[in-house]
């Protein structure tokens, strides 16, 4: 993924981002087109994102997806 395109201050690949459309948040995992592709903090269906509507998560809310991540490794068979 590149982050051409992306609006200023948008995080790029891994980074935490807001769907300001809906409030959702998740992790930037690349592009599709225009858009950008994100997946809900431990997993799940990634989602289409116009550059325009992703907004940098707040430190408080990357937070919580991190140990929502965390809590969803420690419950995976090994």
């Amino acid at each position: 993924m590149t982050d051409e395109g992306c609006e200023p201050g948008a995080p790029g690949a891994g980074g935490f981002a807001v769907d300001a459309r809906d409030g959702r948040v998740g992790r930037v995992t690349g592009r599709s087109g225009p858009n950008v592709r994100l997946r809900p903090p431990g997993g799940g269906p990634e989602w289409d994102c116009p550059p325009e509507a992703v907004r940098p998560a707040s430190p408080g809310v990357v937070l919580r997806a991190r140990v929502t991540e965390i809590n969803r490794e420690g419950q995976l068979p090994r």
